[in-house]
C-alpha cells in the first residue's frame, strides 16, 4: 500500500483554520534537539528515577567522566531542562520542572508500547 495521497484537492477552510492557529515551534524543536542526544536523554531519565543527583553520581550512572557529564548537564541547564544547586563543594542537578519529567517519562512509555505492540 502506497502512503501517498492521490487526491490533490485542498480544503482551504481546513488549511486556513490550522494555519491561523499554528504556533512558533522553534523552541519546542530546540527542546527535542537537546533530548535527542542519547547521553543527555540518559541523564534526564536518571533524574526521573532519582530527583536530585550530584555530577559524580550522574557520571557513574551514564558511564562517563565527570567532565563529560558536566558538559551535558550544563547543556541541559542552559536550555532550562535541568537546574543546579551547589551544596558544599558539590553541585547537584535535578530536572527543571515536572513538564520535563513528564516528557521523558511519556516518551519512554511510548517507545515501550511500540515495542510491545510492534
Amino acid at each position: 500500500m502506497k502512503e501517498l495521497c492521490e487526491v490533490t484537492k485542498v480544503n482551504p477552510e481546513v488549511v486556513d483554520h490550522v494555519q491561523e492557529r499554528m504556533a512558533d515551534l522553534s523552541e519546542v524543536a530546540n527542546l527535542f534537539k537537546a533530548l535527542a542526544d542519547e547521553t543527555r536523554l540518559n541523564i534526564a531519565y536518571a533524574l526521573t528515577i532519582e530527583e536530585e543527583m550530584c555530577v559524580c553520581d550522574i557520571a557513574a550512572v551514564i558511564g562517563s567522566s565527570t567532565a563529560t557529564a558536566s558538559h551535558h548537564l550544563r547543556y541541559l541547564r542552559e536550555r532550562a531542562l535541568a537546574k543546579s544547586e551547589r551544596k558544599g563543594k558539590q553541585i547537584y542537578y535535578s530536572l527543571s520542572d515536572d513538564h520535563v519529567r513528564q516528557l521523558v517519562t511519556i516518551a519512554h512509555e511510548h517507545t515501550k508500547e511500540g515495542v510491545e505492540n510492534g
